[in-house]
């Protein structure tokens, strides 16, 4: 069941289409507001019959406003994921990567889940969730926001990037703990 184009979201519980630039609620518990959950509800009712089944201990209906047309078709071109176009070495000098805008894929790629198009890097999430949550709540005593994961990645990514160059220009084959530390 596809959205209707005139229109923003459907509800979450009764499946109401809720307007561009029209009053909504929206969950209060982070995790209903992840991508890919993202809720939305076109009355208090409705997410009212959405917490008993998430088992929400304290919650809140928070009033928002859709976002205007432009301004979806906004966000949704920002969101498109940027793929890295990975050039092969060079005998003589190490290239770095480059950005190249990502492509939508065919219904051929459908049937391989991991493999990306012929030359793209997939942006998978680099780091263990869990991981970071336990660390970060083991040093500080706060929580970790999922939108850190994106980011953390990304800060990743460079890191890799920046590795790889100095094997490459060592002429080596093998990414090494050296690799990481800072040239002086």
């Amino acid at each position: 069941m596809e959205n209707d184009p005139s229109n923003w979201k459907r509800c979450s519980t009764c499946k109401r289409e809720i307007g561009f630039h029209a009053p909504y609620f929206a969950c209060s518990v982070s995790t209903c507001n992840r991508k890919g959950t993202d809720f939305a509800f076109c009355s208090v009712d409705c997410w009212d019959a959405h917490v008993p089944t998430y088992r929400h201990r304290d919650a809140w209906a928070d009033e928002k406003t859709a976002p205007t047309a432009d301004e979806w078709a906004r966000e949704q071109r920002a969101a498109e994921p940027v793929r890295r176009m990975v050039t092969p070495p060079s005998p003589s000098l190490p290239r770095p990567a480059r950005d190249v805008p990502d492509r939508p894929e065919s219904d051929d790629d459908a049937d391989a889940d991991d493999a990306a198009p012929s030359g793209a890097v997939p942006r998978d999430v680099l780091v263990v969730v869990s991981k970071i949550k336990t660390y970060v709540k083991i040093t500080s005593g706060m929580n970790t926001s999922d939108d850190v994961v994106d980011p953390l990645s990304d800060r990743l990514r460079i890191w890799l990037d920046d590795a790889i160059d100095r094997a490459r220009a060592d002429g080596r084959k093998t990414v090494m703990a050296r690799d990481f530390r800072r040239q002086g």
